[in-house]
């Protein structure tokens, strides 16, 4: 696994006598999340039990996306776009369909402008949910599958794949009563933790990605993130995260200093917010990309409340050949960066601001990750998962539950006059 965890602005913060001291607490939260008889299951065995057959049928109807649309449209929330989102963000562009995420609000602007996108293109729609009554996805559903059939006629069934549960649930019905191309959501397998299964594997093959390369990768991770003492890095990770959190620290920034690296925090903050934060407990997550909100969030994080601890994922191979030209003059005064690559810049930038933060009282992180390519992303998604699960049991809370999540639901319900729901708020 190319993950590293630079700990250099630890210091004063995290001693390696108290890394030390969660061995026990490790030990019990390993077995909570391991199977009895210690194999892994449901997500934790995705990369090496993700069926031959199921990699192939995901490949050839990319492949088929990519014949017969020049647009996919993602119709999903959550856990259920946001891994595929960030994958595709996060990967260098490559010759699949574009692809758009809609569903994941309900914006009558946004659709209008994805209707629009979709005039006198030919376009496919994949929706992904386990129920197929989240009401997000279930309204872009209606309306673009509208629009498919206007397009399309009796053929718009052959343009829609869906991604839902393999046994119940309106959308599997909807599945069998119109004959659309169905995938599956493993059963014991949530939201969030799912982009390895065809909630994010069909999108990011559509986009002409190599899966296998990503899950090469959560493989790897998954051999170098086992162990149940403080040497696994994932555990690692969280037992440092823990920590912070138990002297004082409230929040935590994810944070990048790379554009595509955008998306992937946003996924964190969902993995982390929906796994840890509950029974009053959890750092909260949030995130910020950096140089940009340097300029704006900076002085906080260097002189605000001392409530913050940051992670930062830097890449540590960037062959981008770039650099700061010569122009004859030094009127702006950059003649000292005359030859030098962005990307040395733009590291020299990071420890600097690393530096400078942890002298200002924030604790920060470094996850040293490869390159910008599949099998890294997949070791990030596959180590994130892990460690944030550890990091559930550590507070001693179920990581795999979000009971918070319904009462919006169960509210907009009422508001909205469903069927079953009391017309008057609760006491």
């Amino acid at each position: 696994m190319s993950l590293v965890l630079n700990e250099t602005f630890l210091e004063g913060f995290v001693s390696q006598e108290e890394i030390a001291s969660y061995a026990q607490r490790l030990t019990a939260a390993h077995r909570q999340l391991y199977a009895p008889d210690g194999q892994p299951k449901g997500w934790l065995a995705l990369p090496t039990e993700t069926p031959e057959a199921l990699l192939c049928q995901i490949e050839a109807a990319a492949e088929k996306i990519q014949k017969t649309s020049d647009l996919l449209l993602v119709i999903g929330i959550g856990g259920s776009y946001l891994g595929a989102r960030a994958a595709l963000d996060f990967l260098p562009k490559k010759r699949g369909c574009q692809v758009l995420f809609i569903g994941n609000d309900i914006s009558a602007s946004h659709l209008e402008e994805v209707l629009a996108e979709c005039s006198g293109r030919e376009f496919s729609l994949n929706v992904i949910s386990k129920s197929g009554s989240t009401t997000e996805p279930a309204i872009a559903f209606r309306i673009l599958y509208r629009a498919l059939q206007e397009r399309y006629g009796g053929q718009a069934p052959q343009r829609v794949y869906c991604t839902t549960d393999p046994a119940d649930g309106i959308l599997r019905r909807m599945c069998e009563e119109e004959g659309f191309i169905r995938f599956e959501i493993p059963k014991d397998v949530g939201g969030r933790y799912s982009v390895l299964t065809p909630v994010g594997l069909l999108p990011i093959a559509a986009a002409g990605h190599n899966i296998r390369q990503l899950l090469a990768g959560a493989i790897s991770a998954a051999k170098d993130c086992r162990g149940n003492t403080p040497a696994n890095p994932a555990y690692r990770y969280a037992v440092l995260k823990d920590i912070l959190y138990q002297k004082g620290k409230q929040v935590e920034l994810f944070a990048a200093y790379e554009p595509f690296a955008a998306t992937l925090l946003q996924w964190l903050i969902q993995l982390y917010g929906e796994s840890c934060g509950k029974d009053g407990k959890g750092l909260f997550p949030t995130a910020a990309l950096f140089s940009t909100d340097l300029h704006s969030l900076g002085q906080y994080i260097q002189e605000g409340r001392r409530l913050l601890c940051e992670t930062v994922l830097c890449l540590q191979e960037d062959s981008s050949p770039l650099t700061v030209p010569a122009l004859g003059s030094n009127h702006d005064g950059l003649l000292y960066l005359e030859g030098k690559r962005l990307a040395d810049i733009n590291r020299t930038a990071m420890l600097a601001t690393a530096e400078a933060h942890h002298a200002g009282g924030t604790p920060t992180i470094l996850l040293m990750a490869g390159r910008r390519e599949e099998r890294t992303l997949g070791e990030l998604f596959y180590f994130f998962e892990v460690s944030c699960a550890i990091s559930g049991y550590l507070l001693g809370i179920n990581p795999f539950d979000q009971p918070g999540v319904e009462q919006y639901k169960t509210n907009m319900f009422r508001l909205l006059g469903k069927p079953g729901y009391t017309n008057t708020p609760e006491n």
